[in-house]
């Protein structure tokens, strides 16, 4: 990752500390921890939540198939234009909260995975409410859906949504982050299948 992208990323942080979450890109660690969770030759449609400067983004095209479909979410206006830029054959929009409709729009019902870095508990409860249940809807059955925290306090949330399979500690992060592997399971089917593990 160029220094620029550590300059950008820092300049977001001060003008947009809780919605970037920190002060620095994710870890190459963090990367590898959130891609290995998942198996990619059984993914062909996935989104990231919070692409930031691409740090995972770029993890995610190393290990996608190439007929994958892949949609990029970044609030902030500058990463996602270089986003854009480095990543053209991803679809890259804005607003997550719109998750749903985009994929719809783009003929695609549900999707295999999700990725996530955005620090959910930094957010208003009512717009953290309407991620959750975005990605909860956009979700296959049986899909994954992946997200780092920098703590624990989402444990209980995400339990009520999903099974949580996994929390991983990645020490080699600024900060140190949690790895949440979650699972979408209906409610009235304890053992709904899955073919994204």
């Amino acid at each position: 990752m160029s220094m620029n992208h550590y300059i950008q990323f820092m300049q977001s942080f001060i003008q947009q500390p809780k919605q970037v979450g920190s002060i620095v890109p994710s870890s190459r660690f963090l990367a590898g921890k959130m891609v290995n969770a998942i198996s990619w030759d059984k993914v062909r449609t996935v989104a990231e939540l919070g692409s930031g400067t691409g740090a995972i983004t770029g993890a995610i095209e190393k290990h996608s198939l190439k007929n994958t479909k892949v949609f990029l979410f970044e609030m902030d206006e500058t990463m996602r234009r270089n986003l854009k830029k480095d990543y053209p054959h991803f679809n890259c929009h804005p607003n997550a909260c719109q998750l749903v409709e985009i994929i719809n729009g783009d003929g695609i019902e549900q999707l295999d995975c999700i990725i996530s870095g955005l620090p959910f508990f930094n957010f208003k409860q009512d717009i953290r409410e309407i991620l959750l249940d975005q990605v909860y809807q956009a979700l296959k059955p049986g899909g994954l859906f992946v997200a780092f925290q920098y703590s624990l306090q989402m444990k209980k949330r995400l339990s009520d949504k999903f099974v949580v399979e996994n929390i991983g500690l990645v020490p080699f992060n600024f900060p140190p982050a949690f790895v949440y592997t979650c699972r979408k399971v209906l409610k009235d089917n304890n053992k709904a299948g899955s073919d994204y593990s």
